[in-house]
This record gives structure tokens, C-alpha cells and sequence, in this order.
């Protein structure tokens, strides 16, 4: 299940065995707050225990296992939180496996994992564990969460302006709870988040600002591009990254341009966000095939040269400039 359908199957009912993986720690560390409420421990101290998962190997694995028997004190349950865990598919089938098959119905076991790493088991398709995706998720399924997010703080979100937070906080689920509670302080009970309300008190994210500059690229907009360019310089962006993100934006441009298929296929297939694609496919239309493929590969041309020493960085920066804008 998706992290945003943990709180509905907790009111049905608590599972032995969760496994909380995928990148976004937001997603991990409130599907840990989440099982904890629902157990509503009130000796805590005793009845919720961490334990590191790469300490636990060949004896240590059998002794936890054993442990998950222990029943707790004064509670109706023992919460157990595993983090970091990735056994062997050898490990699991002969220690957590015929746990798994019989699990103490007084002890939650939570795997909490950033991702699962190679030549281990594959937990999420294991019998007995209910696995909870805690990845990045899709524009969606964020504006859904972040008007839930909202509406508890008392506030609500414009449909224009999630989409927007979710674009200057690149899809970071704990930025956008950051600032949400923001701008629900700023407004107070009852505000309406709407698009100029982002604009002005939602910082871009880099990766956003990026974007920004390779769109005002596209759309030939040169004075927005400089103005782009010169603030994420500003904030650490080199020459060698500019050319690069230039670069990839027109293979992208010739690549969006060229493929069949929905906006959401193709999003799938270069992994890329559905409205970057529907965005991308309205520039490459606009600069025809033959003009994409022209500027993507001077633009590989001088980014190569730059990083080989061919060209200065700056020099390699200023003919893409060029070749972009005035050719």
C-alpha cells in the first residue's frame, strides 16, 4: 500500500509485520508515528525497542527472532522498530520466515528502510509482511496528501497553487510540511492558499530552478534565463552544471519530441514527471525536430569539451549561450 493509505488500514486493524521502505524519510518516519499511535502505548520506555538492523547476524538474528515473543508490560502491545534491515534470502527463510507464518499477536515488528540492497531479500513480496511504499510519490497523490496536510492546520490549498509548492519543493513531502505550517501561521485560521500566496513565501528549490532556466532556454527568453542563470550561480551552480543541465534538457526536448504515446507513457519511460513532459513536448513542437537535435548536440559538443579541457568552462558556457539565443 501507498503511505497515504496507512492511517485507513490502521482503523482496521494492526499487522504483525510492516516493512516502511522507499527514499522519502518523511513518508518512513510518519508511518513509524503512525503504528505508534495506533498502538497507544503507555509504557513506551518498555514497549517500543530500536534496534539497528545490520547488528543482527547469525546468532544476534536468531535471538531477535526469539525475542519478538517477549509480551509487553502493561500495554496491549510491544512495538519492535528494525532499521536499516536487509537479511539474505537464506537468513530470512530459515530465522523470520516461520516467524512470519506465526507471528506473536502482542508484537509489531516495523522494518524501516531507505531501499533494499542487492543480493538480499526482497521483503516486500515476503508472506506476513504488509509492505508500505514510502517513495516519492506522484503530483497526484501529493496535492491529495498536502490538501489533508492543509486542512488540518486550518487552512486550504488552491489546486493551482499545490501544484506549484510541489513544484518549488521538488516533491519533498517533509519541505512541503514545513511549509505549510508556514503559511498557515502567515494566514491564520480559515486562509486560503492560493498561487501569489506560494510565489511570494515558498523558496524554489534548485532542482526547480533548473528547470526554470532550461524552460526560459526553450522559450528563447533571454533575459530570464541571465537573471535564472545568475542566481543559482549564486547559490553554487558552476558553468560545468549549466552546460550539463542544458544539454540534457534538449536531448530531452528531442526525445519527448520523437516518442509516441501519453503524456503518462512517456513520463514512465524516461522517468520524468508527466507535466515536465506535456511542458517539454510544447517546446520541441515550437522548435521543430531538426532544430533540437541541432542544439542538443553542440550543446553535448561543448559540454564534452569542457569537461576534456578542449574548451574553458566559461568559454564553452558563453558560445552555448550563444548558439541558443543568437544563432
Amino acid at each position: 500500500m501507498k503511505f497515504t493509505e496507512l492511517a485507513r488500514s490502521l482503523k482496521e486493524g494492526i499487522k504483525p509485520i510492516y516493512l516502511f521502505e522507499g527514499e522519502e524519510a518523511y513518508f518512513r518516519d510518519h508511518a513509524v508515528k503512525a503504528v505508534q499511535g495506533a498502538c497507544a502505548l503507555s509504557q513506551p520506555m518498555l514497549n517500543d525497542v530500536r534496534v539497528e538492523g545490520e547488528t543482527l547476524k547469525g546468532e544476534k538474528l536468531s535471538s531477535f527472532a526469539s525475542d519478538l515473543y517477549t509480551l509487553p508490560f502493561f500495554d496491549a502491545y510491544r512495538i519492535v522498530r528494525v532499521y536499516g534491515f536487509s537479511p539474505t534470502e537464506k537468513e530470512w527463510e530459515s530465522v523470520l520466515a516461520p516467524y512470519a507464518k506465526a507471528p506473536c499477536e502482542t508484537t509489531v515488528l516495523l522494518i524501516v528502510n531507505e531501499g533494499k540492497k542487492a543480493n538480499c531479500a526482497d521483503l516486500k513480496r515476503k508472506a506476513g509482511v504488509c509492505y508500505v511504499d514510502c517513495g516519492r510519490e506522484d503530483e497526484e497523490t501529493l496535492s491529495k496528501w498536502l490538501a489533508g496536510v492543509s486542512r488540518r492546520k486550518g487552512v486550504s490549498f488552491d489546486g493551482d497553487a499545490a501544484s506549484l509548492a510541489i513544484r518549488y519543493c521538488a516533491s519533498d513531502a517533509a519541505r512541503l510540511q514545513r511549509e505549510t505550517e508556514k503559511l498557515a501561521l502567515l494566514l491564520g485560521e480559515g486562509g486560503r492558499i492560493t498561487r501569489s500566496v506560494v510565489e511570494e513565501n515558498v523558496a524554489k528549490d534548485v532542482e526547480y530552478k533548473i528547470y526554470e532556466l532550461t524552460q526560459a532556454a526553450s522559450q528563447r527568453n533571454y533575459n530570464s534565463f541571465c537573471e535564472i542563470l545568475h542566481d543559482l550561480m549564486e547559490k553554487g551552480f558552476d558553468e560545468y552544471a549549466a552546460l550539463s543541465s542544458l544539454s540534457s534538457h534538449y536531448r530531452t526536448l528531442y526525445e519527448v519530441g520523437a516518442m509516441k504515446g501519453s503524456d503518462a507513457e512517456v513520463s514512465k519511460a524516461l522517468g520524468i514527471k508527466p507535466y515536465a513532459v506535456k511542458k517539454n513536448r510544447e517546446a520541441a513542437a515550437r522548435l521543430g525536430r531538426e532544430r533540437t537535435a541541432e542544439l542538443y548536440q553542440a550543446l553535448f559538443s561543448l559540454s564534452s569539451g569542457a569537461k576534456s579541457g578542449e574548451y574553458t568552462k566559461t568559454g564553452a558556457l558563453a558560445a552555448a549561450v550563444a548558439k541558443i539565443f543568437f544563432d
